[in-house]
C-alpha cells in the first residue's frame, strides 16, 4: 500500500450520458467524496444530441460542490483527469467553441453515409466491400459501425448532410477531447478517444498514428482531426479561469485521461487476461491483452486503450442497467394518470430485495434485454426486449427477477466468444458500475455465467478510480503494475453448482428465443418510408 502520509488527491471527472460525476480520489484508489449533476439528452428518431455547455456546467457544479468549502482539500489536489462517454462527436471552431450540440453515441443519422463509404462496387460482406473491410481490420482492429453510431458515422454525416457545419468545423473532438480543451486549452485526442473514427493504424500500440488511406476512405480533411496523445500524457495545466473557478492552483496538471471503457478497465483489472464486467446503462466485458485481435463475426475486438503496451479486448451489450431504468421510469413511476404525487423510494434497493425472494429461474419467465437492439455477439439493431412465458401465476416480483436474469443471460451469451478471443477461461470476473452494487445481481451473474464474480468497494466509482490511477501514472506517482494490489475487494460471489442445470437450460431457451423471434423483429422494425 502507499504510505499513509501520502494525502495527494486527484480530481477525477466521470462524464456519462446521464450527467457528470466528480470525485476526489486518493492515489491508493480510495474515494474521499463525490458529487453528481445531471445532463439532458435531446433525442428524436435517429437523432440524439447533448449540449457541450451542459457538460461543462455540470462539471463546474459537481467539482465546485467537492472543493468550494474546503481549502485544505483543494490544496491536496495534484492533478485533474477525465473519463468520459465515448463515440460522441463535438464540432469546434478555431476559437475552441462548440458549434451546436454534440452528436451522441445513440445518434444513428450516419448510417447511410457510412453505407456509401463502406460498400464495394460488386461484392459485399455484411454491407462492406471486402477490400475496404480488410484494410480497416488489418490497420485498426475494427471497422465503422453500420448503425452510424460512432465517430466515423457522425463525421460522415456532417460531411454529407451538414456541409455548412463541416466547413465551420476546425476539429472533430470526442467528449473527452472537448473536456480537456476546456480544462487546459489544448486540442488533442487520446489513442482510445479517436479509435472509432477508424482512421488510425493501431498495429503498434506504442505508436498509434493516422493513416492517410483510411482518412481518404472516411472522406474527412486530415487537418480537421486532432493530434494523438497517450492517456497518461500531461497535456497542460488548468487554464487560469478554470483554476480560479475551482479554487485550485493554475499549475495543476491535466492528464489526458481515457474514454469510459478504458478508464473502467484501469480501475477494475489491469493484469493481462484478467476480466471485468461493467454494469451500467450499457454493459461490457473487458480484459487487457498483449495483442490486437478481432472476431468480426461476433463483433469483439482488442483495441488501443489507456494502459501502456496493451490492447483492451471488449464485448459490448447495448442495454443492461437501462432495463432497470426503463422499468422504473416507464412502468413503475411513469408520469400519467396512474402515477401518484408521492416521492419515489430507493427503487433499485427495493427491486433487489424483491428479486432476492423469487426463486432462481423467475418461475419460468424469460426476459430479453434488447431495448436498443444488440451489439455482441450479434450486431442487430432491430432486436427488441420482451417478456416471455407470462401467466396468471406470475407477479411483478417475478418480472423483477426475470429482468436481472435476462441481462445475466445476455452476458453469458457474449462471454462465450469473448473467452475464445482471450484464448482462455475468463476466470474470476471483477464487477464494476452501478449494477455491481447489488449483491443479488452479482450472485445472479455468478450463477448464470458460471464464473466467480468479484465485487469491489465503490463499484459505481470505477471510472473515477481508473481516471485517478491514470493521473497517478501520468505524474509519476504510480505504475500500472502496482494497481492490482490497490484494488479493494468487498466480496467474491461463487456460482452455485446446484443451479448449473437450471440456468444451462434457461440459457438454451434464451438463445432459441432470439433465433425464432429475430425474423419477426426484423419485419416489425424494418425502416419505413416517411409518409408524404
Amino acid at each position: 500500500m502507499l504510505p499513509e502520509r501520502d494525502e495527494r488527491l486527484v480530481l477525477a471527472v466521470d462524464l456519462g450520458t446521464s450527467g457528470c460525476k466528480c470525485a476526489l480520489v486518493a492515489l491508493d484508489g480510495s474515494v474521499l467524496a463525490w458529487a453528481f449533476r445531471p445532463v439532458a439528452l435531446h433525442a428524436q428518431g435517429a437523432m440524439a444530441e447533448q449540449e457541450p455547455l451542459d457538460w461543462w456546467q455540470a462539471f463546474l457544479g459537481a467539482a465546485g460542490e467537492l472543493l468550494a468549502t474546503d481549502a485544505p482539500r483543494r490544496g491536496r489536489v495534484v492533478a485533474v483527469c477525465c473519463s468520459t462517454q465515448t463515440e460522441v462527436t463535438v464540432c469546434v471552431d478555431r476559437a475552441g467553441q462548440a458549434i451546436g450540440r454534440a452528436i451522441s453515441w445513440l445518434d444513428a443519422r450516419g448510417a447511410a453515409a457510412i453505407a456509401r463509404r463502406a460498400r464495394g462496387a460488386f461484392v459485399n460482406v455484411e454491407g462492406y466491400g471486402p477490400l475496404k473491410l480488410w484494410r480497416w481490420l488489418r490497420l485498426t482492429g475494427g471497422a465503422p459501425s453500420s448503425t452510424g453510431r460512432d465517430l466515423a458515422g457522425h463525421i460522415a454525416w456532417v460531411r454529407d448532410e451538414a456541409p455548412a457545419l463541416y466547413e465551420r468545423t476546425h476539429k472533430f473532438l470526442n467528449a473527452l477531447d472537448y473536456m480537456n480543451l476546456r480544462l487546459c486549452g489544448r486540442t488533442c485526442a487520446t489513442q482510445d478517444s479517436i479509435l472509432t473514427a477508424w482512421v488510425t493504424d493501431n498495429r503498434d500500440v506504442n505508436h498509434v498514428r493516422y493513416d492517410a488511406a483510411l482518412i481518404r476512405l472516411l472522406g474527412v480533411d486530415a487537418d480537421k482531426l486532432p493530434d494523438i496523445v497517450k492517456s497518461t500524457d500531461i497535456i497542460g495545466t488548468l487554464l487560469p479561469a478554470v483554476a480560479q473557478a475551482l479554487g485550485l492552483r493554475a499549475s495543476t496538471p491535466v492528464v489526458a485521461g481515457a474514454v469510459d471503457n478504458s478508464a473502467v478497465a484501469v480501475g477494475a483489472a489491469v493484469a493481462d487476461f484478467e476480466s471485468h464486467l461493467y454494469l451500467g446503462t450499457s454493459s461490457w466485458l473487458g480484459a487487457h491483452v498483449p495483442f490486437m485481435k478481432t472476431d468480426i463475426r461476433r463483433k469483439i475486438a482488442a483495441v488501443p486503450c489507456a494502459v501502456d503496451g496493451r490492447y483492451l479486448a471488449m464485448a459490448l451489450q447495448s442495454t443492461a442497467g437501462a432495463n432497470l431504468s426503463f422499468l422504473r421510469d416507464r412502468i413503475l413511476y411513469h408520469p400519467d394518470e396512474l402515477a401518484s404525487d408521492e416521492e419515489h423510494p430507493a427503487v433499485y434497493d427495493l427491486l433487489n430485495q424483491i428479486a432476492a425472494r423469487v426463486p432462481p429461474g423467475a418461475r419460468g419467465l424469460i426476459y430479453t434485454p434488447w431495448l436498443f437492439g444488440e451489439r455482441t455477439p450479434v450486431d442487430d439493431p432491430r432486436l427488441r426486449a420482451g417478456l416471455l412465458n407470462l401467466s396468471l401465476e406470475h407477479s411483478r416480483e417475478d418480472i423483477f427477477r426475470a429482468v436481472l436474469e435476462g441481462v445475466a443471460l445476455n452476458t453469458r451469451w457474449m462471454m462465450e466468444p469473448f473467452a475464445k478471443l482471450l484464448g482462455r477461461d475468463p476466470g474470476t470476473v471483477t464487477a464494476v458500475g452501478g449494477g455491481a452494487q447489488s449483491a443479488v445481481w452479482c450472485q445472479i451473474m455468478a450463477d448464470v455465467t458460471g464464473q466467480p464474480i468479484r465485487q469491489v468497494e465503490s463499484p459505481i466509482q470505477a471510472n473515477a478510480i481508473g481516471a485517478a490511477f491514470i493521473a497517478g501514472v501520468g505524474i509519476g506517482a504510480l505504475r500500472f503494475d502496482e494497481l492490482t494490489r490497490l484494488r479493494r475487494v468487498r466480496r467474491v460471489f461463487e456460482p452455485s453448482q446446484a443451479l448449473r442445470r437450471l440456468y444451462g437450460d434457461k440459457f438454451a431457451d434464451f438463445k432459441e428465443v432470439r433465433t425464432r423471434l429475430a425474423p419477426l423483429y426484423h419485419r416489425l422494425n424494418a425502416p419505413r418510408a416517411s409518409a408524404p
